[in-house]
């Protein structure tokens, strides 16, 4: 069985090297063929010096390749292209894994039981937590990259973050692979090139599956404990929802190219997020505020044609 981890990486060596120092501890069976690929997506800094280091260090386990397109889809794809083991893993320049982090990733895979997988991604605080921090909603610490389902192993019907996910390769044969339309680069940080896949390979009617033991600790630095963060964060998640879900049909009222009901929910959480006095719940209010106002912005540009192409969408 052969294994490539596809991690992309821009401009952030000092997190890469203590990233790629947890994947070199990883404890994976000698009957297991396994690589780190890191993808340097047009680095400027000390990057490409860091993976060389550990392709010296621990020959056949780390390889370098460079991809000048901006954008961690184009990333994403050169990786794909790259590779041709049995399963594709995947990993971020900002976490830490544990040593048993991939064999408890993939041995669902490994034995056939499903097309793909996702683990736990816990926070790593760097420091105190603000009492605006939406805890008590589940999807609030979404821009942290957090995933945890709990300590029971099962069927997943949403798809894993792509810091922490695997799939067969045939899955990607099959399905496509990520859309370039989607996923962060320099002059945009609109994502879900990672929940898209998983969702297209959930609507054909795979099987993904969630191993709580699979655990990776996701860095919070402290910038990005701040509301500034969280707001952009959630306006470009729903820019990104518009353009993979697009306007629901039968929608009939438009003003400007933006569907009326979305004015309507705009008015609504800007109401609630005004009258809420609970910190935590005042800023969930806020966020749905700006999440509403990213769907209209999208759908604006949209009706305007200046979205991206759909000849672009899928690299």
């Amino acid at each position: 069985m052969n294994i490539t981890v596809i991690l992309c990486t821009y401009n952030r060596w000092q997190s890469l090297e203590k990233a790629l120092d947890s994947a070199a501890r990883l404890q994976v069976p000698p009957s297991v063929s396994w690589e780190i690929l890191v993808v340097d997506n047009n680095s400027k800094d000390q990057t490409r010096s860091v993976i060389e280091s550990f392709c010296e260090k621990y020959p056949g386990h780390f390889r370098y390749l460079f991809e000048a397109r901006p954008g961690k889809s184009h990333a994403l794809n050169a990786g794909l292209r790259a590779t041709q083991a049995d399963i594709v893993a995947f990993m971020d320049d900002d976490v830490v894994v544990d040593p048993d982090w991939l064999l408890e990733l993939t041995v669902c895979l490994q034995r056939g039981h499903c097309a793909g997988s996702g683990g736990r991604i816990l926070p790593d605080w760097t420091g105190p937590r603000p009492n605006w921090l939406p805890l008590a909603d589940r999807y609030g610490l979404a821009p942290l990259a957090m995933f945890d389902l709990g300590t029971e192993p099962a069927q997943l019907d949403e798809s894993p973050f792509g810091t922490n996910m695997a799939f067969k390769r045939e899955v990607f044969e099959k399905y496509g692979v990520f859309r370039t339309d989607l996923g962060p680069r320099p002059d945009s940080e609109i994502r879900n090139e990672d929940t898209e896949f998983g969702q297209r390979v959930l609507a054909a009617g795979e099987t993904l599956w969630y191993v709580p033991s699979a655990v990776v600790h996701h860095a919070v630095p402290e910038s990005r404990l701040r509301q500034e963060y969280f707001l952009k964060w959630w306006f470009d998640k729903s820019r990104a929802d518009i353009r993979e879900f697009g306007i629901p049909a039968g929608t009939r009222a438009f003003v400007a190219g933006v569907p009326l009901y979305l004015f309507r929910r705009l008015a609504v959480w800007t109401l609630r997020w005004l009258i809420t006095l609970n910190p935590s719940r005042r800023f969930s209010n806020k966020i749905k505020v700006w999440g509403r106002m990213g769907e209209i912005s999208e759908c604006y540009h949209r009706s305007h044609g200046s979205a991206e192409s759909t000849e672009e969408r899928r690299g």
